[in-house]
């Protein structure tokens, strides 16, 4: 089976203006929750899949490196020394152990499974523990991209109808696309990771998994295509993600009301990489 999108990581330099602006976007935030591991974050919940906007906030608890285990701060940190945008993609898991041993089966670059719990604030104010196991994965050729799979503990406590209900009509993360100079390099890692075979739709780019939880792997120059006017780091690494919306036209109305810049592109809009923290947030109507 396919593996599904569970959330986006998003570093920021400074959180609560990404806050500011994600609200201006229309977005519905959580509270900020703190890592045992020096970073702090807030989500945006959408239907079966979350945003998490995440920074560095204490340093000095992010703990040295260890062999076989991944650390998730000190490359968050490392991350932001050079950018801001995206720099994971985490699937949904039912046995995050499982996955990581059939990961590792199929050759993959993997780490030690790792279980953390955290406190999260529920709308009406009571906090409750939350406790994920996560399974990382990672590719020699994507320095500033990691994948992995995430088991929620407790989602009755995480997911909550309050939070999954935004002015802009989001709805769901439908898609991400990466940037590499050669995406068909990448073909035989992406069939292993998400169980589905690529499909290479042109000479510049391929595509992985079903259009509602789509991987896209583009060329520097395919990306500019796509995106007129966005810029993307060099090397593979993520530079876009796809917010399916209920209603487009409403969604216009609401950025240009926020004064947000949202250019119309192909079927969508697109927030440039420049405003929205260094990744480009594309909007399209349910049912594109």
């Amino acid at each position: 089976m396919t593996r599904k999108f569970d959330h986006l990581v998003l570093p920021v330099n400074d959180l609560a203006q990404a806050r500011g602006f994600y609200e201006r976007l229309g977005f519905t935030t959580t509270p900020d929750a703190q890592h045992p591991w020096g970073t702090s974050n807030f989500l945006v919940q959408l239907q079966g899949c979350f945003l998490e906007v995440l920074s560095v906030t204490r340093p000095e608890l992010i703990a040295p490196a260890a062999e076989g285990h991944f650390n998730f701060g000190a490359f968050n940190r490392e991350f932001l020394a050079k950018r801001q945008g995206m720099s994971m993609l985490v699937f949904r898991s039912d046995d995050a152990c499982s996955d990581q041993a059939e990961f590792t089966a199929k050759g993959l670059q993997t780490y030690a499974p790792f279980d953390f719990q955290r406190q999260a604030k529920l709308p009406d104010g009571r906090e409750v523990t939350v406790g994920f196991s996560l399974a990382f994965v990672t590719h020699p050729d994507m320095s500033d991209a990691v994948f992995f799979c995430c088991q929620q503990h407790a989602p009755q406590y995480f997911w909550r109808p309050e939070y999954q209900r935004h002015s802009n009509g989001a709805m769901a993360c439908s898609g991400v696309t990466m940037t590499a100079a050669e995406p068909a390099a990448f073909s035989e890692f992406f069939a292993k990771l998400r169980n589905c075979e690529p499909v290479a739709t042109a000479a510049n780019e391929i595509v992985c998994g079903p259009q509602s939880d789509e991987i896209k792997v583009v060329t520097p120059e395919r990306f500019g295509e796509l995106s007129p006017g966005n810029r993307v780091a060099a090397g593979a690494c993520f530079a876009a993600f796809r917010i399916v919306v209920a209603d487009l036209a409403a969604t216009a109305s609401l950025l240009q009301d926020a004064g947000i810049d949202a250019r119309r592109h192909a079927d969508g809009l697109q927030v440039g990489a420049d405003q929205a923290f260094g990744v480009t947030i594309e909007f399209v109507a349910s049912g594109q």
